[in-house]
């Protein structure tokens, strides 16, 4: 990509200017309970752009325009189910979620479920911020890794080197302000982000008029002429391949009812009832906006490359900003796509060190003076998460991280969305039916993902036919895959070792293409384990009896 120099320039600036945001927010916070939830004061447009850059982060960037790019108007149902979850969770569970909170004076999400469940709270907050924390290491890690590989990818840095700037940057100002810092800095890589997602598709579509020699001077031409499973909904399959590219897009939709802690949390934040409603309407109307225009910038991204243009879809939002923008316009733009991966990790980073500090090694309530020593208990527990998470980065593979993390959303979200939905919803919920929920969707999540019921690998004959007419690989090397056809490999290394061995060391790139070819998709975890734990949790509710009185 060209202007490395200004992009990195404009980086360095914005980053700077961003840190001392942070380390000024940081100097308000007093107490533990400013550290791990501001206090409970936040002003809805602060709880609504900081809920909405931790969502996201990433995603609505690069991850959805990429996919847009990639998939045409099949990505559709993936942003439906987002978009839905996304209202769903603003208009019925923030502004319940907020008063308990402030009903039960809780500071953490697994606090607030404890304290909800008062006979088996103490087993409930244990479990649930082992689970929490254990997940999130990795996700933290995760979030290092990809800041890391953007930075290699913009400007040629050493990916672990990359590492340690993104951690550089997150770290220091999360440890000092806490909570505080992370909302009042998500705050202006939200106000980046939508402007990115309003100014790119306006000016994209002003550019494909303008400018006739592209391959299309509109979105739908573009899209019929990539083919039909560009304009097909259901990406040309039909029957039960149809069904579930659909229920695999919508299912996105049952992670955010409440089960995403870091999400959660920032409901519980908000100062008032009448901020809530205010935070609502923001968060509602940032996410609709948002959503179309991360899916026109990925069409718009076809319409002026063509499909096949770009050698990696997620990067089909800064391409289509240095085409359109002026380099200085554009540099800031991209630094805010960099930037809004630093919301999610700083948001993961304190919410593992809040549940830690608050659920396992506090021992006792603390008031006054005590509050300072809790203060402290947080931003030693923050440092201690962060140091392990980027030792994981380092030490661990990066598959694994990222196969750990793809258990999160179904793992922790899915499996929370019904413990926060029957909380809030069902009288009759107790404590012993939250943890066997909540130990039924974690345990079934893994199941059903190690498995391979969410996704496989198997080669097949049409797929092998196409990777030869690609030129990915010869008709000797085809042959030699023929004795893997009919087998069932459920993770990607072992394919990809299996690959290795026939085909004679595949090089670097084809390998991933080949490994993509050969990838089947079931039923995904998202759904199935959200199934799962609503069945857990109707049968624990209504059959089994709670040890104690059912509510505090």
């Amino acid at each position: 990509m060209e202007n490395h120099g200004l992009i990195a320039s404009v980086m360095i600036i914005y980053l700077s200017l961003l840190i001392l945001w942070g380390v000024y927010q940081g100097r308000k916070v007093k107490t533990g309970r400013d550290f791990a939830i501001a206090g409970r004061k936040l002003p809805g447009w602060a709880a609504a752009l900081s809920e909405r850059a931790t969502g996201e982060s990433s995603w609505a960037l690069l991850g959805l325009p990429g996919a847009a790019y990639a998939m045409g108007l099949t990505e559709i149902w993936t942003a439906a189910g987002c978009v839905a979850g996304i209202i769903t969770a603003w208009a019925l569970l923030a502004w319940r979620l907020r008063d308990e909170a402030e009903k039960y004076n809780v500071s953490t999400f697994t606090e607030y479920i404890s304290a909800k469940h008062g006979d088996y709270g103490k087993i409930i907050r244990i479990v649930s911020s082992l689970a929490i924390v254990f997940f999130f290491f990795f996700y933290v890690g995760a979030q290092f890794l990809g800041g890391g590989k953007t930075l290699h990818t913009l400007f040629g840095i050493k990916p672990l080197s990359g590492v340690l700037i993104t951690a550089g940057i997150i770290i220091p100002y999360t440890i000092y302000g806490g909570f505080r810092s992370v909302v009042y800095t998500d705050v202006i890589q939200a106000v980046i982000m939508i402007i990115t997602l309003v100014v790119a598709p306006v000016a994209g579509v002003i550019y494909l008029l303008d400018n006739p020699g592209l391959f299309a001077t509109g979105i739908g031409e573009a899209l019929v002429r990539s083919g039909d499973s560009y304009v097909s909904l259901t990406g040309a399959a039909k029957g039960f391949g149809a069904g579930i590219l659909i229920t695999g897009g919508f299912s996105w939709f049952f992670g955010y009812l409440g089960g995403q802690p870091q999400l959660s949390v920032r409901f519980m934040a908000v100062r008032d009832p009448k901020q809530a409603k205010k935070a609502r309407n923001i968060g509602i109307a940032w996410t609709i906006i948002a959503y179309v225009g991360a899916l026109m910038i990925g069409w718009i991204g076809i319409a002026i490359f063509g499909p096949a243009g770009l050698s990696d879809p997620e990067y089909v939002m800064p391409s289509v900003v240095m085409k359109l923008f002026h380099p200085v316009i554009a540099a800031l733009l991209i630094t805010g796509a960099i930037a809004a991966m630093i919301s999610t990790a700083d948001s993961l980073l304190i919410l593992s060190a809040t549940e830690l500090s608050e659920n396992i090694f506090k021992r006792q309530k603390e008031t006054g003076d005590q509050e300072e020593g809790s203060l402290k208990r947080h931003r030693i527990t923050t440092a201690a998460i962060a140091v392990v998470a980027l030792a994981l980065s380092y030490i661990s593979p990066s598959k694994l991280i990222f196969t750990i993390v793809s258990y999160v959303w179904a793992g922790i979200g899915c499996t929370f969305s019904v413990v926060i939905l029957f909380s809030l919803f069902c009288r009759r919920y107790h404590g012993l039916a939250a943890v066997i929920t909540i130990i039924s969707g974690i345990v079934f999540t893994i199941f059903w993902i190690s498995g391979g019921f969410e996704q496989h690998y198997r080669v097949t004959e049409d797929k092998t036919q196409f990777l030869i007419s690609q030129n990915i690989i010869g008709s000797d090397q085809a042959t030699r895959l023929v004795s893997l056809e009919g087998k069932k490999f459920v993770s990607s290394s072992k394919f990809e070792s299996a690959l290795k061995q026939h085909l004679d060391a595949p090089g670097e790139k084809s390998l991933p293409v080949i490994t993509t070819a050969y990838t089947r998709k079931g039923v995904p975890a998202r759904l199935t384990t959200f199934l799962f734990a609503l069945l857990a949790a109707i049968v624990s509710t209504f059959l089994i009896a709670p040890r104690s009185p059912s509510r505090p």
